[in-house]
């Protein structure tokens, strides 16, 4: 397996919301640190095939959703695929706001709880392999 295919691949609402627009803002950073390879849900949820075909490659998916509507996770749903990780950011104290923006510090913030989550579970499942 080659390094590509060991990142997770990351998904996100991107609707219009505060809520909505941090998810997207911790993909892409998490995307453009090398954390995990973004990949669109609008697509997944279009049935466009190359998307859904990545969807279902087997790599790990982390799925953000800003609020209760859990728009990520219903969209992979619809193709029987479960995140191996999964963030909705209202659970984390996130308030939804039509017509504002996120605070960036807020951003940053959950940003670090998630790659400390994502830490976390990787030397889980090193000590499992261990231990097997």
């Amino acid at each position: 397996m080659n390094e590509k295919n060991k990142k997770y691949i990351v998904y996100s609402c991107s609707g219009c919301s505060s809520a909505a627009q941090m998810a997207n803002y911790i993909a892409v950073k998490m995307d453009r640190s090398g954390i995990a390879e973004m990949s669109c849900i609008a697509g997944v949820g279009g049935d466009v095939k190359p998307l859904v075909n990545k969807a279902k490659s087997g790599q790990k998916i982390i799925a953000i959703d800003g609020c209760p509507l859990s728009c990520v996770k219903s969209t992979l749903s619809r193709h029987n695929i479960t995140p191996d990780r999964y963030y909705l950011l209202n659970q984390y104290g996130v308030s939804k706001i039509q017509h504002a923006d996120f605070e960036i510090d807020e951003a940053e913030s959950m940003l670090e709880k998630i790659k400390d989550d994502l830490l976390y579970k990787k030397v889980a499942d090193i000590e499992l392999e261990l231990i097997k």
